[in-house]
């Protein structure tokens, strides 16, 4: 949520650059609960691996980034790579860029069908083991 002095400014100086990140993650923590998912955020607190939003799946647990560019998404690579989260197989990242893959990150994946690609996801991966 963006207090109430961020909002004013972004709506008297319409600063959006400074607060487009913050922005973005509430569009998508908002179309995530009204499509029935609770959110969670992760802070690791020896680093600064930080995590936006998880999307839980009867076989994963899904980290979902938000970016305002299409920058790297550093947390959610080492998320995916790490043994310490054996639950934790691919990531989603919401961004300004084309929809891809790249090292188990599937980029710019529209939240309303967030839950079917994360049930069509599970399905490939069954397929595979």
């Amino acid at each position: 949520m963006i207090d109430e002095e961020s909002q004013d400014d972004l709506r008297v100086n319409k600063n959006l650059g400074v607060y487009k990140g913050a922005l973005y993650e509430n569009i998508v923590g908002d179309a995530l609960v009204k499509a029935g998912y609770q959110l969670y955020y992760y802070k690791r607190e020896d680093s600064t691996l930080e995590q936006d939003f998880f999307v839980r799946t009867m076989h994963s647990l899904v980290p979902v980034e938000v970016k305002a560019n299409n920058n790297r998404a550093k947390s959610l690579a080492t998320l995916i790579k790490s043994d310490k989260y054996s639950d934790i197989h691919y990531g989603i990242k919401l961004c300004n860029g084309n929809i891809g893959f790249n090292n188990s990150i599937y980029p710019k994946l529209f939240t309303h069908i967030l839950n079917c690609i994360c049930k069509w996801l599970c399905i490939i991966r069954q397929m595979q083991s």
